[in-house]
């Protein structure tokens, strides 16, 4: 499977912060915001992984992720001209995915909790699978609704994250939603995904929509849904007061539990990707910091 982080647009809900760097080179705490996506593909087992941004934007990503060498895993770089829909994703990196399944997450979406590892493991042998998270304010959002909780053992309020559901609708920012469960920016889809892609239409927006590339698996019945569920962190960094929350939030769980999110030298050791000597050559200008210190830690 080959994973996709689309990084682009403006960024312009952060200006000035963003007029000359793009929103996902921004640090969310102690890492920019791109390790966060990329740690989510490497949890899913995905080595092979397609930056998509602007073309002003491009040379920066390379130059703090280069080839991937360090984490274990394998970048590649692609223009987005316009940011003509998410859905547009696939037709980019079409070249790119070839023969193999895909699996695409924002560059601005941040996920974190318990046993999210096996869940995208799963996902990823499904025909299509996205991810809901419950959310109070569902109208700003792509709505789920998913099998009746009747279906399920008595006494199961909510499905464990451990359950897949088949999905039943999916509705853009309703009125009236369906359920309180948004569609997060995390997406996994067989080989089929491009050919779809391809036959979209432009919505009223102008754009290639996600929401009708998923409609083309659901009326097929294949499209799955993974809930979030209670403990579990679905972040969008995409304004001042988001981006703001997201570093605190990763502040008080790595300060209190003595851990990183998204620390990719930790995912690819712990992953096989690279050994213990691999990983201390290539922190070696990384020292006197804590970051430096957390890796040789994890090492030991």
């Amino acid at each position: 499977m080959k994973g996709i982080i689309l990084a682009g647009g403006a960024g312009t809900r952060l200006h000035p912060n963003t007029i000359a760097v793009s929103k996902q080179l921004l640090p969310v705490y102690d890492k920019p915001m791109i390790y966060y996506p990329v740690s989510v593909l490497m949890l899913a087992g995905i080595r092979e992984i397609l930056i998509i941004s602007t073309v002003q934007d491009l040379p920066n990503f390379k130059r703090l992720l280069g080839t991937g060498r360090q984490f274990g895993v394998e970048f590649s770089y692609t223009a987005q001209p316009e940011p003509d829909g998410i859905a547009q994703a696939f037709i980019l990196g079409e070249d790119f995915i070839g023969g193999d399944n895909a699996a695409l997450i924002l560059g601005d979406n941040i996920f974190y909790g318990q046993g999210f590892s096996a869940m995208l493991k799963r996902a990823a042998q499904n025909p299509a699978a996205i991810f809901a998270y419950q959310v109070k304010d569902p109208q700003r959002f792509g709505v789920v609704e998913f099998a009746p909780l009747s279906k399920f053992p008595s006494g199961i309020s909510v499905p464990p994250g451990d359950i897949a559901l088949k999905v039943k609708s999916i509705e853009e920012k309703p009125a009236k939603p369906k359920s309180d469960y948004a569609v997060t920016g995390l997406y996994f889809y067989d080989n089929r995904v491009v050919e779809y892609a391809k036959s979209l239409k432009p919505s009223k927006r102008g754009e290639l929509e996600i929401t009708d590339l998923n409609n083309f698996y659901l009326k097929e019945g294949r499209l799955n849904v993974e809930l979030l569920g209670r403990g579990f962190a679905w972040l969008d960094t995409g304004t001042p007061e988001s981006l703001l929350q997201a570093s605190q939030y990763v502040q008080t769980i790595e300060e209190n539990q003595g851990i990183k999110i998204a620390c990719l030298e930790e995912i690819a050791y712990r992953l096989g990707f690279l050994t213990k000597n691999e990983i201390l050559k290539n922190i070696e200008n990384y020292k006197n910091n804590d970051y430096y210190d957390y890796v040789r830690r994890i090492l030991k």
